[in-house]
This record gives structure tokens, C-alpha cells and sequence, in this order.
């Protein structure tokens, strides 16, 4: 496909997006079956645009004039990707291109940014959010709310349950993946440009010997916290597809015993082919169908794993279509659920056992107020160093280690973000509960 051809598309796409509120993903696949024509480069360079056209929605749409799915794209092409009305004109002249430029459309193009544009406008996020941007982030927040609507790194963790680091990175040569500045453990793949497309990992034999697991930086931190050690009794509550389960039983050695527990047990059957691809041997799975499984581990855990369900703000990087389906009454019912899910998890805690609560927002709605609140009623349970706590796994580098405490707030908590830390948002606090 021809450059016009692929901009036609992206306008399609996203017209599915906005108009039918369907993901990205659905869009692109949809759009790509009708458009058996297109190789996988084609689908790589419609889908990049798309996202970056949605990375930056808003502040596109306010210098364009115009939210329309055909502004959107254009916009993105100057606006994020940088091209110029040349390489915008000499495309539109294609062959199956959308209509030539209006007067408007070229004049908007080459527009500098408005700097007195709304936070909202310039961070890229929902206006009805621009409080709780403010609370959490201060006269930051436009600047961390703009590392969010970029494209986001690759991270790995090194499966130490079958290899070293220094093994494991000889086949990652060939994804270009570094070692990571956070993690020892750990290598990241640098984002690529969005027209280009992305290394398969499943096609890399270190990912399918279970040597890397793909995770972000911020989700092996917050498990680093629950520094977990061999021979302990662990309950991961919300276990999901199993990514901090894994990550678990790699600290714990293959010792003691580690209980994966999921409400949806459709996610925590995907769990079982990545354990045995692991190599994880101390991992039993309880099913919501069988609830006596979970009944007789309570008061028993040396530690409770909760990455409770969030809005997932803080993955805006990698969802950007989520960040705009995103409502008030969505993060209302997710406050709830979390409150929900601290109390019924913290009854699996033994005395002197520990609690760690992690979500991947930013939000403090969704983060210091619910620990706050459960601690409240709670008053067996206090809050410990989690930034300590991640460190003392051993599992951190010196910047790694730096970044935690740099980055914990006055409670012992810890928020690391795109612009912090150059991982996804993730918050984690963690709990001991009285002996």
C-alpha cells in the first residue's frame, strides 16, 4: 500500500473506534480482513497512527479545529509523527487518498501548539479528570500527563527459575533489547518508531523456552516489594493472566507454595500454559468454582498479593482508546470493588504476615485513599517502607533503588509513572498485619 491508501485507512479505523466504540485492536483486525491486500507493515503503520492520533486527542483536535476521525489522522501525521504539508500533500495525491487538503485543514497543519490551552488539552487527558490530575500530580501535571500519550518500551523479566541474565540476553540481541536501568533481572525494548512494526517475541526462542516473561518495569517493582522468600506461603488474590504469580515464584525459588486466585476464572486459565512454559513448580491454581480451595487458606498467608482491579490510567500509553471510554461511574465502581477486595483479601493474612496492594493507576482515588480507608478499619494492619521492602528483594539496581525512594510518599507508598521512572503508572503500599 501507498502512503494515501494507508491514511484512508486509519480514517476508517478510527471511525470505527470513535463511532463504534470498539478497541483499537478489534478496529485494525476488522479493517484488516477486509483488506487482505495489506501486508503486515501496512497493518503496523494504519494501527500506529491510529493510537498516536488517539495518544494525543485532545490537544490534536484543539489545534486542528476539528475532532473528526479525518482531523484526528491528519493532524497526527504533523503533530506526532512530523510530517510536513509536503510529504501530507504528495500522499494525498495518491491513488485511493483521502480528498485533497482544505485551506483550513493546511493552515491548521502548520500551527505551533497553543501553550495557553486548557491542562486537558495540552496533557491529552478527559476534562472531568483535570481535578484529580491536579491532586495527585500539583503544577506537574500536564508534563506528566504528556509522558503518557507517547508510545511505551518493551520490558522482560529474566525467568531465574531456568536462566541468568547474561544467558538469557544473548538471543534478545536480535529484538535490539537492553538491559534494564531498574531491574537486574530485567531488559527493555526501546520504542520503536509507530509506523514501524514491532518484533514478534513469540517468535524468539528465549520466550518460548520461558527463559522472559513479558512485563512492565513498574509491574516487576511492585512485585520486587512483596520481596517474597523461599518457603513462605503466598496468596496472589487477583491473580489474573499470573504475570506477578511468575514473578513471585522466581523469588521464591521454586519453595513454599503459592496460591493463584482469580474471580474470573476464564483469566486464570491463561495462566496455565505460561507456568508451564516457567517452569514454576510451587503454584496451585484455586477456581471461583471450587470456593472451600480458598476458605481454608485464610489466616494463613505469610503474604497477600492484591493488584487490584483499577481504571488501568496507567497504562494509557499502551490503551490509549481506554483513556477516552473512561467515566466517572466507572472509577466509582472500581473504588468500591477495591474496598471489596482489600477486606475480603486481608482476612488470608497470618498475624505477622504481610498485605501488598498494587493497582495500575495514578489515580489517588484509586490508590493512598483506599489504603487510608482500609487501614481505618483495619487498625490490626499498619503501613511499612514499600520502597524498602522493593529494595531489600535484592531485585533493584542502584537506580532502580533510587528512583523508589525518590518516588515514595509520605506513608511509605510508592507512584511510579512514565515521566518518573519510564514505566507504566503503578502504585504499591505494603501492609504488615500486628503478630
Amino acid at each position: 500500500m501507498r502512503n494515501g491508501g494507508r491514511i484512508a485507512a486509519a480514517i476508517d479505523v478510527l471511525t470505527d473506534v470513535v463511532n463504534r466504540h470498539q478497541p483499537v485492536k478489534s478496529a485494525a483486525r476488522d479493517w484488516g480482513k477486509r483488506a487482505r491486500y495489506a501486508g503486515s507493515k501496512d497493518r503496523a503503520w494504519v494501527s500506529g497512527l491510529v493510537l498516536d492520533a488517539l495518544r494525543k486527542r485532545n490537544s490534536i483536535a484543539h489545534a486542528m479545529g476539528d475532532d473528526s476521525p479525518r482531523g484526528l489522522i491528519l493532524g497526527a501525521l504533523a503533530h506526532a509523527w512530523g510530517w510536513n504539508i509536503r510529504q501530507i500533500d504528495d500522499a494525498m495525491d495518491e491513488d485511493h487518498a483521502p480528498s485533497k487538503l482544505t485551506l483550513e485543514e493546511r493552515e491548521r497543519l502548520v500551527m505551533a501548539p497553543d501553550p495557553v490551552a486548557p491542562p486537558h488539552v495540552q496533557g491529552d487527558f478527559p476534562e472531568w479528570m483535570a481535578p484529580m490530575m491536579a491532586r495527585v500530580f500539583a503544577e506537574e501535571a500536564v508534563v506528566e500527563a504528556q509522558a503518557m500519550a507517547v508510545r511505551a518500551d518493551v520490558d522482560l523479566r529474566v525467568n531465574t527459575l531456568k536462566v541468568d541474565a547474561e544467558k538469557a540476553s544473548q538471543p534478545l540481541r536480535s529484538a535490539k533489547a537492553e538491559e534494564s536501568p531498574l531491574l537486574i533481572n530485567a531488559f527493555h525494548i526501546p520504542a520503536r518508531d509507530p509506523s514501524e512494526r514491532e518484533t514478534s517475541l513469540e517468535s524468539i526462542p528465549a520466550y518460548s523456552k520461558g527463559w522472559v516473561e513479558v512485563q512492565d518495569a513498574g509491574s516487576q517493582i511492585a512485585a520486587a516489594a512483596a520481596n517474597a522468600q523461599a518457603g513462605e506461603q503466598v496468596l496472589d488474590y487477583c491473580a489474573g493472566g499470573g504475570g506477578k504469580t511468575l514473578a513471585i515464584a522466581a523469588q521464591m525459588q521454586g519453595k513454599g507454595q503459592i496460591f493463584a486466585y482469580d474471580v474470573d476464572g476464564r483469566r486464570l486459565s491463561a495462566l496455565i500454559p505460561r507456568l508451564k512454559r516457567s517452569g514454576a513448580h510451587n503454584v496451585q491454581l484455586v477456581h471461583p468454582s471450587e470456593p472451600t480451595q480458598l476458605v481454608d487458606l485464610a489466616g494463613q498467608m505469610d503474604l497477600v498479593f492484591v493488584d487490584a482491579p483499577c481504571t488501568g490510567t496507567g497504562t494509557w500509553r499502551r490503551r490509549p482508546d481506554a483513556k477516552w471510554r473512561l467515566k466517572e461511574k466507572q472509577l466509582e465502581k472500581r473504588m468500591q470493588e477495591q474496598e471489596e477486595i482489600l477486606a475480603a483479601a486481608s482476612a488470608f493474612v497470618k498475624p505477622g504476615g504481610r498485605l501488598l496492594y498494587a493497582t495500575c493507576s495514578f489515580l489517588m482515588e484509586e490508590d493512598e485513599d483506599r489504603v487510608a480507608g482500609f487501614l481505618a478499619t483495619h487498625p490490626d494492619f499498619s503501613e511499612e517502607d514499600a520502597a524498602e521492602a522493593a529494595i531489600a528483594s535484592g531485585l533493584l539496581t542502584e537506580e532502580g533503588a533510587a528512583a523508589v525512594k525518590r518516588y515514595r510518599g509520605p506513608t511509605g507508598s510508592v507512584r511510579l509513572t512514565p515521566r518518573r521512572a519510564g514505566t507504566d503508572g503503578f502504585f504499591f503500599a505494603v501492609l504488615r498485619k500486628a503478630g
